[in-house]
């Protein structure tokens, strides 16, 4: 199949509610200045893969997350700048519980009327963040309020029957104070945004409880004796208390239960209003272990936890990981443990260091959704260690590149990685090349490479690439079909080959038949010119201008 005939297949995808959500108009104003009210946006699966709808098609967000406290407008015009250099089609924005009701009953939306006219004035789409009872487990964004009536709305008692800094998501006072100022913005998103201009929701931030695995009070207690729910019981198949049934991690579960449910009565309430796509974060717990429960945000959607949250909180879309470490190997285990048949792939904040653009890669490769480093604005906050030191042209040309490369074809991209194996590779801390088999291919990804030549020559001596020892590189392929791939990527060599175990004969036999670099037109492959000669003697080499190429493969009898 040609690639024109593979993009044109991808594109009739056969999801009922995708042929639904086409049927509807698209965005544009009317005659009278009036906005159409587009498809809302929502997710599709099929056969474990996932697809963001925007606009009644699939859309990979190239997004940027501003700093928490970007959320008013002398801030914003530090934002969009930086979301243009980045080339990034989405802006992840906080919007505050004490920001939108400073007094209870009393609601102030005017910014995030100017969210969203700024946003369609530059052409972004909008994920907000609903900052509420949860910022990374912490009060500090609800009204003064309800900070200060620990009565009504309660923290939660430590193991001594003292105050903990986090609010109890037992209490239904508190619990509902927020649905309603959650559905008050849901409410103005209905009646304000018929473009769709905000896609996703992100209903509290980074919730749970460190230093605390449970809610110690009274009530707390007594909840804690009764058996687990019977919905819990069937999803981990065994029954009892929380203690028979979780063990070791009884008071993290008992929380993680109650937190989801929580955050599903909200959710459940604001898409009621406007069913838009909705998502939690994750303040991540060790890649490969049980965490110890008083190191870890305890109630959170930790990787080790998502079936808890599945079956708690049916409302919540997926679970997602904000990825701060820095070691290459953990990074991939994260992306690896959330992308499942039941949770669709998204990285809502990873470090703006440098190091951590090269997993965007891994990230698509793997069938995200979307990708978004944390910290991209110009108003001079930095979180190093976590992030960078600064926004040097560096660091924002490290997620740059690719950004630019796939904004002229995120589209075709995710409508591509819905139909189609794809995978994705990021350069590893030891610098090892990394392969995989798609078909009856592989491809080794290997790093440090010039264009020309061969690392193990003998006879011709070079000094090492400049970016050998930089944490930078990553690619991305997608398999068209038997013989095809679309590739991309930046500071790798990619070489092809046929897959162990065939005949020797056939193994020798195959050979690169042709590679052309091209870009999208509506849709349409178009090829811009053929690589040939040096440009793949030595490997398909991607440094510094990321290209989009087609690859075709073939055997010679």
């Amino acid at each position: 199949m040609t690639l024109t005939r593979t993009i044109a297949a991808a594109a009739l995808l056969t999801t009922a509610s995708i042929a639904a959500a086409r049927a509807m108009p698209q965005a544009s104003p009317d005659p009278r200045g009036a906005a159409v009210r587009t498809p809302v946006p929502h997710l599709v699966q099929r056969d474990g893969r996932h697809a963001l709808i925007v606009d009644g098609a699939p859309f990979l967000m190239l997004a940027a997350q501003a700093n928490n406290s970007s959320n008013y407008a002398i801030a914003l015009p530090s934002v969009w700048p930086v979301l243009d250099r980045l080339h990034a089609n989405t802006l992840e924005m906080p919007v505050a519980w004490q920001q939108i009701e400073p007094r209870e009953g009393q609601f102030d939306f005017s910014f995030v009327q100017m969210l969203l006219d700024q946003a369609r004035a530059h052409d972004k789409r909008v994920v907000l963040l609903w900052f509420g009872t949860w910022k990374n487990t912490s009060p500090g964004y609800t009204p003064d309020w309800v900070k200060l009536d620990n009565r009504r709305f309660p923290r939660m008692k430590d193991r001594t029957g003292k105050d903990h800094y986090v609010l109890t998501p037992m209490a239904t006072s508190t619990r509902e104070a927020d649905k309603r100022a959650f559905v008050a913005l849901m409410t103005y998103l209905r009646d304000h945004d018929p473009q769709n201009t905000v896609i996703m929701v992100q209903p509290e931030n980074e919730v749970g409880s460190y230093r605390n695995p449970r809610d110690y009070g009274a009530a707390a207690n007594a909840e804690f004796a009764k058996p687990v729910p019977a919905v819990l019981a069937r999803r981990v198949g065994k029954s009892g208390t929380w203690t028979q049934v979780f063990a070791a991690q009884a008071d993290r579960a008992f929380n993680t239960w109650h937190t989801a449910r929580y955050i599903e009565a909200i959710a459940a309430a604001g898409k009621a209003i406007k069913s838009l796509p909705m998502y939690v974060n994750a303040a991540l717990a060790g890649p490969s272990n049980v965490p110890d429960p008083d190191g870890v945000a305890s109630g959170g959607p930790q990787q080790d936890v998502l079936d808890i949250w599945k079956a708690a909180a049916p409302s919540i879309d997926f679970a997602a990981p904000d990825i701060y470490d820095k070691l290459s190997k953990n990074a991939e285990l994260y992306l690896d443990a959330y992308r499942r048949p039941d949770n669709a792939l998204m990285v809502p904040e990873i470090g703006n260091a440098r190091l951590f653009a090269r997993y965007f890669y891994a990230a698509v490769g793997r069938g995200a959704i979307g990708f978004a480093p944390f910290g991209m604005d110009d108003t001079g906050y930095f979180n190093f260690p976590l992030g960078a030191k600064a926004l040097d042209a560096a660091t924002l040309d490290a997620f740059a590149l690719p950004y630019a490369t796939f904004a002229g074809m995120q589209r075709e991209w995710a409508r591509i990685a819905f139909d189609h194996p794809t995978w994705g590779v990021a350069k590893p801390d030891d610098g090892a090349v990394v392969s995989t088999t798609m078909g009856d291919w592989t491809i080794a990804a290997s790093w440090g490479e010039w264009q020309f030549g061969l690392k193990e020559w003998s006879w011709l001596k070079s000094d090492p690439a400049p970016w050998a020892s930089e944490p930078v590189g990553g690619a991305a392929v997608a398999q068209l079909s038997a013989d095809e791939f679309l590739v991309t990527g930046d500071h790798v060599r990619l070489t092809f080959g046929t897959r162990a175990g065939d005949a020797e004969k056939d193994r020798a036999n195959g050979l690169v038949v042709r590679v052309e670099e091209g870009h999208f037109d509506q849709g349409r492959w178009v090829m811009d010119r053929i690589w040939n000669g040096d440009q793949t003697d030595y490997g398909i080499n991607l440094i510094d201008r990321p290209a989009v190429l087609k690859v075709t493969l073939g055997r010679y009898r």
